[in-house]
């Protein structure tokens, strides 16, 4: 065995020791690990165990959730049971349910962009540092743990693809990308991605005047699986003729300097869904390359660069242009542009951006030999930029995944009302409602982007005195209303208030009565409701633990 494939081998043992490192606290701490609250404890952690509770993870297509905004919630609005997460959170407790799901989809990340650099990006002997070091910060990147591999998993399925279409490997890369549907999204992010292989396909044809028929079928057998998979998304789009909360969402709301302003910030800083860390290290790092391949006059042999670096730049264009006002007359003529959100594309950046990365290393390191150790402490660097990123870390001031749930606390707040859940409805002010309904309470209030736009109007009546206090606020649920909260003027859109908090509402105005015919009867709010006596509310008791981020205020309707 020569001494490079035996370094290789080393690297890539290291690479993987510092994954498991990565996701072991999730084992090791867990209900006391953190975790990332926004689009995941808000949210779809409660949808896993509120959508196992309720009976209906095989449900048909015509099912709703009953716990969920009286029973409005399609079943529909939930993920499809055929995946991988959703089972993972069947059969496991959730934060060891949460942890697998971290290390499947940063192994599968690491391998995706390690196989993809090594056959089809970064050619020579002695290149597996950078094709290691690559793959290894490319799998910790601070990625939406729910898509699964809707993102990080892009390079395993174009490294499959290029197989097929060079007729390599092609069992393997079949089954690739047969089971690869089953552990990532459609609508979140492979639709960008198979869209645009099929771009690189029609190109393709052009370029070599073949009809790359292999490639067009592997293409679209991809995209069947997918569509079989998202039967329920599918069926409620072609079938149901109910308006939901989509039809407001009103998003190109940017003028021109704003839309500008947005493509650089999109394009170094990146999107919360999307997160690269790519503006301390590896933007720099690409420029420098970039003056290095304009020098040097090497177009013909860094065109993959040249090319990467202009789509890089393109998808933030498009990412910003899409929120232009502009954009309003064509969006309200065709819904399609309203209800689905083309603007992430953006979703293939961080794919662009770590094979850039590794360009970037390696046109260093063939420059010069003093050039390489510039690339290496580039690379270290890059992995040392990440290393806060990870949820302990970034996250630590905020509660943990027990904390922020409170199951002890909430149990006694079932205990103490003292009937069936089923018997009574609850809104949240000051915390998530994914807290009450991960705790089985039925709860008037949700986040969810799919439910009748008829109970939006509905819901709204209850808070209409507060959101006409605040302009931010009224456009913030009007057009969009994803997050079907109770808004109040004095707290913004602040959900976080902890036991330790000493604000307090002073002036609530709530239409009450439309609460109650709702079915309202208990408020759980974080912080004391001054006027609580003048507004029909009468607090019954507070409730705290040690064990829970939150005071809890249950105040019931008089």
């Amino acid at each position: 065995m020569n001494r490079t494939v035996t370094r290789e081998r080393i690297y890539l043992l290291v690479a993987i020791m510092i994954i498991a490192l990565w996701v072991a606290p999730y084992f090791v701490l867990g209900e006391h690990a953190h975790m990332r609250i926004h689009d995941n404890l808000d949210s779809n952690i409660a949808w896993y165990k509120v959508l196992d509770d309720s009976g209906q993870l095989f449900g048909s297509i015509q099912a709703n959730i009953p716990q969920i905004i009286n029973g409005e919630l399609s079943r529909n609005a939930y993920y499809s049971e055929y995946y991988g997460i959703v089972e993972l959170f069947r059969f496991f407790p959730p934060v060891i349910a949460y942890g697998l799901n971290q290390a499947i989809s940063r192994f599968f990340a690491f391998l995706g962009m390690y196989l993809l650099l090594k056959k089809y990006v970064i050619k020579g002997e002695k290149q597996g540092f950078i094709i290691t070091i690559s793959a290894l910060t490319f799998a910790l990147i601070p990625f939406w743990p729910n898509g699964m591999l809707s993102i990080i998993g892009m390079p395993l399925a174009l490294w499959a693809f290029l197989n097929i279409h060079h007729r390599e490997q092609t069992v393997i890369s079949i089954v690739t990308i047969t089971l690869l549907p089953f552990y990532s999204t459609f609508m979140l992010g492979f639709f960008f991605f198979l869209s645009a292989m099929g771009v690189f396909w029609l190109v393709d044809i052009i370029r070599t005047k073949k009809l790359q028929w292999r490639l067009f079928f592997s293409i679209a057998y991809m995209t069947l699986i997918y569509l079989a998979i998202e039967y329920r998304a599918l069926a409620s789009l072609v079938f149901s003729h109910e308006q939901t909360n989509r039809s407001e969402f009103f998003e190109s709301k940017n003028n021109l300097t704003q839309t500008i302003m947005l493509i650089f910030k999109n394009y170094i800083v990146g999107h919360n869904q999307d997160q690269t860390l790519f503006g301390i290290i590896i933007f720099p790092l690409s420029m420098i390359a970039l003056v290095i391949v304009i020098l040097q006059k090497s177009w013909n042999r860094d065109k993959l660069f040249i090319r990467l670096h202009l789509t890089n730049f393109l998808l933030s264009v498009w990412y910003a242009f899409w929120w232009y006002d502009g954009w309003v007359p064509l969006k309200q003529k065709m819904s399609i542009l309203s209800t689905f959100n083309f603007s992430r594309y953006h979703y293939l950046r961080p794919m662009i951006i770590y094979v850039l990365f590794a360009l970037s290393l390696q046109i260093l390191w063939r420059s010069h030999k003093k050039w390489r150790i510039a690339a290496v402490v580039c690379a270290v660097l890059q992995l040392g930029v990440l290393i806060p990123s990870n949820e302990q870390i970034w996250y630590h001031n905020a509660p943990s995944f027990g904390e922020f749930y409170a199951v002890k606390e909430f149990a006694d707040i079932k205990k103490f009302i003292g009937k069936p859940v089923q018997d009574y409805r609850v809104a949240s002010i000051g915390l998530h409602p994914a807290i009450a309904q991960y705790n089985g309470l039925y709860t008037l209030d949700t986040y969810n982007n799919f439910y009748p736009l008829s109970y939006k109007h509905q819901f709204r009546k209850i808070m209409a005195p507060e959101l006409a206090k605040n302009k931010a606020l009224k456009n913030y649920f009007d057009q969009w209303g994803g997050r079907c909260y109770l808004f109040v003027d004095e707290l913004g859109k602040n959900y976080l208030f902890s036991k330790h908090s000493s604000r307090v509402i002073q002036h609530l105005d709530l239409n009450i009565e439309a609460f109650k015919q709702m079915g309202g009867e208990y408020l759980l709010s974080a912080v004391p409701i001054e006027n609580a006596k003048d507004i029909q509310l009468q607090l019954q008791k507070v409730f705290q633990s040690k064990e829970a981020y939150w005071k809890i205020y249950l105040y019931k309707v008089m």
